[in-house]
């Protein structure tokens, strides 16, 4: 029986080691990074090479009319534009802007990544599609709650 046991968590530890590589590592900071900087410095060349073209980006806002939560969605064609237009005058972000990025839990083809920015905290789901890390789900909110009013 202990033999077994052995056995079976030889393999698990294996299955684990094999999910997460260091490249995968440096591929997954490399992409949260190149979302929040193609804001910092409009480009949507880096803004699209990091996305899944099935992203959906949301966050949870209050309408002031009726007093009601909805949710916002925003889609990776959105980004890619928000990319090019947000901060063309430079006047968006510090002049050395928070960019953290803090890998909660990463497999063999997907990641869960938190991203301190400034204002704002992004949770990302990012998936390796076609030997890519792309970022295909992403929810956020503002530091002060009070901005999603």
């Amino acid at each position: 029986m202990k033999k077994y046991l052995l056995l079976i968590t030889i393999a698990f530890c294996s299955f684990q080691i094999q999910g997460q590589t260091a490249q995968d590592t440096i591929e997954i900071k490399r992409v949260a990074l190149a979302y929040i900087e193609a804001q910092h410095h409009p480009n949507p060349k880096l803004m699209e090479s990091a996305l899944h073209p099935r992203l959906v980006k949301r966050s949870v806002f209050r309408n002031k009319e009726t007093q009601k939560d909805y949710v916002s969605e925003y889609f990776a064609e959105n980004m890619v534009i928000l990319a090019d237009t947000y901060n063309v005058k430079g006047d968006k972000f510090p002049k050395n802007p928070r960019k953290e990025v803090k890998l909660l839990d990463v497999s063999a083809k997907t990641a869960s990544v938190k991203l301190l920015a400034d204002t704002w905290i992004d949770y990302m789901h990012i998936v390796k599609t076609n030997g890519e890390w792309k970022i295909i789900n992403v929810l956020w909110q503002y530091n002060d709650v009070s901005e999603h009013e």
